[in-house]
This record gives structure tokens, sequence and C-alpha cells, in this order.
């Protein structure tokens, strides 16, 4: 290690990135970061954290849970491909629920009903919440694809060896 290599407290890693100081303890206790210690017991951060901190606050932003972050995170996670592809088709499909979405927003903004839930075709957009064929939170059925949950289930995770 280099001594002029910068150093970060928790405080300042924190407000660097936007985030609660809880956060990046959390982060380390479920064994996404490993901050060094200096003489007091203190968290000491490197560059190295810096962009571990990085691709976690990145890879939530994509809609990543921290125990697929840990995988990514892991040299020697196996299922990293599984967990991927896992997350590219819940990408996929909230890409198609955006689309549909702005679709429906669109309709909304030109059509001449006042109502919108008087509107046939506005109508249509919603017929799979009204009969109860919709996926998700609306039934009580889960979003989530299938693979994602049996993907990061079977992977392990840093710090739980």
């Amino acid at each position: 290690m280099k001594s002029s290599e910068r150093r970060w407290s928790v405080g300042e890693l924190a407000e660097r990135f936007g985030l609660a100081t809880h956060v990046l303890r959390h982060w380390e206790d479920v064994g996404l970061l490993h901050p060094d210690r200096d003489g007091a017991g203190r968290r000491v951060y490197r560059e190295k954290d810096v962009y571990r901190v990085a691709v976690v606050v990145r890879s939530k932003a994509a809609g990543m849970s921290l125990e697929q972050v840990a995988v990514l995170l892991d040299a020697d996670a196996p299922d990293r491909h599984r967990v991927l592809e896992a997350h590219l088709a819940e990408l996929d499909r909230r890409t198609a629920e955006m689309a549909l979405h702005r679709e429906m927003t669109e309709h909304a903004l030109r059509c001449r009903a006042h109502d919108i839930a008087t509107c046939p075709r506005f109508a249509a957009a919603v017929a799979d919440l009204v009969d109860g064929t919709a996926p998700g939170p609306f039934d009580g059925r889960s979003a989530e694809p299938a693979g994602v949950a049996e993907a990061v289930e079977g992977a392990e995770v840093p710090g739980d060896r």
C-alpha cells in the first residue's frame, strides 16, 4: 500500500455517494465491503472500496438486490452468469412494462374522455388488472421472473464462508 493513497472515513465515503453511514455499515455486515481499520478501530476506506461502493450503487440503481450484487462482487461465484441472465430478463420485463405505461400515458394525454376510466381503449390497457390475470403485486403473485430467486438462493454470498 502506498502511503500517499487516499483514505476515506465512513462519513466521508457516505457523503461522497449521498448515502447514510448505516448503509455502508450494513453493506459491510452482508459482506459487500471490507474496509480496513485504523489503530482506534475506525473504518478506513481506500480506492478499491470506493469502486466497490460505486458498483453497489449502480447495481442497486439498475434494480439488483444486495444478494445479486454479492454474487457479482465474488470472484469465485459460480452462478454469476445465471444471476446476470435473470436480471436481464427482469430488465426486459420492466422495459416492456414501462413501454406499456408510456403508451397508456400518451393515450390519456390525447384522449377526449374527461374520465379516462370511461375510455374503451384505455379500459383495454387495464383489463388484465380488472380480470385478475395480471402478474405482480395486484393479485398477490410475484412479478419476479423465474430464475432470479433460484439463482441468488443457490449462490454463495461473500462473508458466508
